[in-house]
């Protein structure tokens, strides 16, 4: 799957990877052949991987603070699921944290969460074969995997 194929399937989300727009692509994608669900898999999990940095990590949520009034820190469970809100966002957002991390920061939000995009590639397997699919990427989306966006955690 090229990656302007992917972009364009991200587009029938509108900006959100809520469970019914998820539901949506899964069952779009579920249409095409295993080949392009796989293709899928492999750029979303690239996508993620390539957002897997520092800079981004480490950005508070912007809506929420510690008792004492400090920011609150993202989790790795949190940073994968604003990495994933955007990716749901399009390309163009996708594209222009690497510039601006100021751009990532809205994403941080509890308002966003993109952890049905997760599903997506699992479901339209299921939908498109009847089986589940136990699956593994070239890249590894989970925070912190990124060992050039993570330098100092290599070791």
């Amino acid at each position: 799957m090229t990656w302007a194929d992917f972009w364009a399937l991200i587009a029938t989300l509108n900006g959100e990877a809520t469970q019914a727009h998820c539901r949506r692509l899964a069952e779009e994608l579920s249409r095409r052949p295993v080949s392009d669900i796989v293709g899928f898999a492999e750029r979303h999990a690239e996508a993620l991987y390539r957002l897997d940095q520092e800079k981004f990590g480490t950005l508070p949520v912007i809506d929420m603070t510690l008792r004492d009034g400090s920011p609150f820190p993202q989790s790795s469970d949190v940073f994968l699921y604003a990495r994933c809100a955007v990716v749901a966002a399009g390309r163009v957002v996708w594209e222009s944290v690497f510039s601006d991390t100021d751009k990532f920061a809205p994403y941080t939000s509890t308002e966003y969460d993109g952890e049905w995009l997760l599903y997506v590639p699992d479901k339209a397997y299921e939908l498109a074969t009847g089986k589940k699919w136990d699956r593994t990427t070239r890249y590894c989306f989970e925070s912190y995997s990124n060992g050039d966006g993570w330098p100092h955690l290599r070791d």
